[in-house]
């Protein structure tokens, strides 16, 4: 058996297949030209979040996402790393992945659709309660734009600058 052929068996041995929609299901989820859409918007919005990090003078990781719907079933986003995506370990400190604190940040607000550390609700395991994400709803679905790697402040400031690129194409 190919790797892959054991792989996605694996995948399907541990995960089942109940409430797995068909393909088909997916792709009405989300229509083809609005995701390629997505996928030249978010490079832009992501430049711009990569030029308010450079102007506040920080930088680690920016991500945008969207997600259509009031629940979360799929989503698309794009990352890009503005520095480095990690503080490595040392002896006195066991580092950060601040690629991961992004994407809990905007796991936090896919399920409460506020704005991540909005105490809407105490955080839940995966979630930091961090600010540095923003959300809002656009014409067809909700948009995400993360900063992590700098101040509360300073993340949340750079994610508008990104949110604010998507909401005026999306």
């Amino acid at each position: 058996m190919k790797h892959s052929q054991a792989l996605f068996l694996a995948v399907i041995s541990l995960v089942g297949t109940k409430g797995v929609g068909q393909p088909q299901d997916m792709a009405k989820s989300l229509p083809t030209a609005y995701v390629n859409r997505f996928d030249a918007v978010a490079d832009a919005a992501l430049l711009a979040m990569r030029a308010r990090a450079g102007e506040v003078k920080i930088g680690r990781v920016a991500v945008v996402a969207y997600f259509e719907g009031d629940t979360l079933q799929s989503w698309s986003s794009k990352m890009i790393v503005v520095g480095k995506y990690k503080d490595a370990p040392t002896d006195a400190d066991k580092g950060s992945n601040l690629l991961g604190t992004a994407y809990a940040k905007a796991a936090e607000m896919a399920d409460t659709l506020h704005d991540s550390g909005s105490n809407v609700r105490s955080p839940m395991t995966g979630e930091f309660g961090w600010n540095g994400g923003v959300i809002t709803r656009g014409r067809a679905s909700y948009l995400i734009a993360v900063f992590s790697g700098g101040k509360s402040e300073d993340d949340v400031e750079v994610s508008r600058a990104g949110l604010s690129k998507l909401k005026e194409e999306l």
